[in-house]
C-alpha cells in the first residue's frame, strides 16, 4: 500500500509540473487592457499626390497635319488629379517621430497623421525602400505617447500578438493571433526575413505595429497574402523589430541609411556543389561573381569561393550573408572564412557602402550569330563556341571563352536548370575554350567515374552562376 501511495504522488507530480509547463503562458481573457494602453500610441496615416493623365476617349491617334487634329486637340491636353492613400503607424518618442511602411508614404506630397481625434501634418525624416520602412516627424510641439521596440530575436513561434492599425480606413482597428512562423521570404524587398502571423491584416495595416503581450513592438505590418484581392486570409507579414531598429536608427541619424558592402553575387550551396566540393554540409553562400574594384575583389575574393563565416558569424544560408552585411558598419574590417579548392582559408576585407556601390546590371540579351553548331551527348545539348560577337554584345569580358547554349533536350539533365542562351565557361572549374573541349573534359570525367558536374556558367542576363548537375 505504501509503495501504491508513492508511485500515486509520483505520477501526481509529474502531471502537475507537466500541467504548469503547458500552461505557463495562457491565452489572455482579454486583450482590452492592453489595447487601452497601446492605442494613443498608434496613428493613421493619409497621404496625397498629384496624378498626370491624358484626357483621350478615342481609341486613336490623328496623324500631324490632320484636319482633325485641331479640332480634337482639347482631348489630349494631359489633366491632374489628387490621388490619396491610407497606412497605419506608430509613435517611438514623446516627440512626434513615427515609424511606417516606405510603400505608405512614397511619392507623397501631403502627409497628415491622426493621432486619436486630433489631425498633425508630417514629413519625411527619412526612408529606406530596400527594407520599405520610413521615419516621419510630427510637426507639432504637444507632447505625445510613445511605445518601445522589443527583443524579436525572442518571439517564438505561437506566441500571442496583437496588431493595431487603420484597415479600409476604419482607425483604431484591433486584431489578435499568433505567430505562425518565423524567418519568411516572400520576395517582397532585399533583405526579406518576415514574422508571419494569423493576426487579421488588410489594406491600411501597412507600417502598423506587431505587439507581444508585454506592449513592446515586436514588428511592423508590411504584407499580406491576399488572393484575387479578397481581404485578410489569416497570413500576413511583419518586419522583426530587431532588423528595423538598426535601418530607424539610421535614417534618424543621418535621414539615410548606410548599409554594408561586400560587393559579391551568391548563390546557395545545393548537395551536388557540396559533393564535389567535399563539404559535409550544404551551408554557407556560394561566390557566382565578384564586383570590380569591390571590397571582395580588393580581398582577393574569387568566384567560386564559399563563404562560410562573417566577422565570426556562421553562415547557415545563403540568405544570412546580406542580412549580416547590411547590418554590419560601413568601414569595418571584419574576418572571412572561405571554402576555396577544398580547403579552409581566411581573408580580411574592409566593407564598402551598398549605397554608393555600382550594382550589376547587366540586362543584355544574347545574340546567337550562326556558327558551327556541336552536339554534347552525355549532357543532350546542342552548342557553339563562344563568339566575338557575343562578347561585343553582351559585354562580356574580352577573354570569355566557352560555348553558347543553342538548344536542350527533352532528356537532359540540364531542362529546367538552364535555357538557350547561356554560356558554360568551366567544368569542375576547369575552363572551357571550345564545344570540342567540352566533349573531352565530360568523356574524361565519366571514365573517373565522377557523377556530378560542377559547371560555371553566365545566364542571359549576364550572372555568372554555379550549378551541380547529377550526369550519372
Amino acid at each position: 500500500m505504501r509503495m501504491i501511495k508513492k508511485i500515486f504522488i509520483t505520477i501526481f507530480l509529474f502531471q502537475l509540473s507537466f500541467l504548469n509547463t503547458l500552461s505557463a503562458r495562457p491565452a489572455p481573457d482579454s486583450f482590452a487592457d492592453l489595447a487601452e494602453k497601446l492605442m494613443p500610441s498608434v496613428v493613421n496615416i493619409s497621404t496625397t499626390q498629384t496624378i498626370k493623365t491624358t484626357n483621350n476617349p478615342f481609341p486613336f491617334q490623328f496623324p500631324p497635319g490632320s484636319p482633325f487634329e485641331e479640332m480634337f486637340k482639347d482631348f489630349n491636353q494631359p489633366t491632374e488629379r489628387k490621388a490619396s492613400s491610407l497606412g497605419s503607424g506608430f509613435i517611438v518618442d514623446k516627440e512626434g517621430t513615427v515609424i511606417t511602411n516606405n510603400h505608405v508614404i512614397n511619392n507623397a506630397e501631403d502627409i497628415v497623421v491622426r493621432v486619436g481625434e486630433k489631425e498633425y501634418k508630417a514629413k519625411i525624416v527619412g526612408a529606406d525602400p530596400y527594407m520599405d520602412i520610413a521615419v516621419l516627424k510630427i510637426e507639432s510641439k504637444d507632447t505625445f505617447t510613445p511605445v518601445k521596440f522589443g527583443d524579436s530575436d525572442k518571439a517564438r513561434v505561437g506566441d500571442w500578438v496583437m496588431a493595431i492599425g487603420n484597415p479600409f480606413g476604419l482607425g483604431g482597428t484591433v486584431t489578435a493571433g499568433i505567430i505562425s512562423a518565423r524567418n519568411r521570404d516572400i520576395n517582397l524587398t532585399r533583405y526579406d526575413d518576415f514574422i508571419q502571423t494569423d493576426a487579421s491584416i488588410n489594406q491600411g495595416n501597412s507600417g502598423g505595429p506587431l505587439f507581444n503581450m508585454d506592449g513592446d513592438v515586436v514588428g511592423i505590418n508590411t504584407a499580406i497574402i491576399a488572393p484575387n484581392q479578397s481581404g485578410s486570409i489569416g497570413i500576413g507579414f511583419a518586419i522583426p523589430s530587431n532588423a528595423a531598429s538598426s535601418v530607424i536608427d539610421q535614417l534618424v541619424k543621418f535621414g539615410e541609411t548606410k548599409r554594408g558592402w561586400l560587393g559579391v553575387r551568391i548563390q546557395e550551396v545545393t548537395k551536388e556543389i557540396a559533393d564535389v566540393e567535399k563539404l559535409k554540409n550544404t551551408e554557407g553562400a556560394l561566390v557566382a561573381s565578384v564586383g570590380e574594384k569591390s571590397p571582395a575583389e580588393k580581398a582577393g575574393l574569387q568566384p567560386g569561393d564559399i563563404i562560410l563565416k562573417f566577422d565570426g558569424q556562421k553562415i547557415d544560408t545563403m540568405r544570412t550573408l546580406p542580412k549580416l552585411v547590411s547590418r554590419t558598419e560601413v568601414g569595418k574590417t571584419v574576418e572571412l572564412e572561405i571554402w576555396r579548392d577544398k580547403k579552409l582559408i581566411t581573408k580580411k576585407l574592409t566593407l564598402g557602402r551598398l549605397e554608393s556601390s555600382e550594382d550589376f546590371k547587366a540586362e543584355n540579351k544574347p545574340v546567337n550569330p550562326k556558327k558551327e553548331e556541336s552536339e554534347i551527348e552525355v549532357l543532350k545539348i546542342t552548342v557553339r563556341d563562344v563568339s566575338p560577337q557575343d562578347i561585343e554584345s553582351r559585354k562580356l569580358d574580352k577573354k570569355t571563352e566557352g560555348v553558347v547554349i543553342l538548344e536542350i533536350g527533352n532528356k537532359s539533365p540540364l531542362t529546367g536548370l538552364l535555357q538557350a542562351g547561356d554560356i558554360i565557361l568551366e567544368v569542375q572549374k576547369n575552363k572551357v575554350s571550345s564545344a570540342d573541349d567540352l566533349n573531352k573534359q565530360i568523356e574524361t570525367i565519366n571514365k573517373k567515374g565522377e557523377q556530378t558536374l560542377l559547371l560555371t556558367i553566365i545566364n542571359n542576363n549576364n550572372q555568372r552562376r554555379y550549378l551541380g548537375v547529377k550526369i550519372n
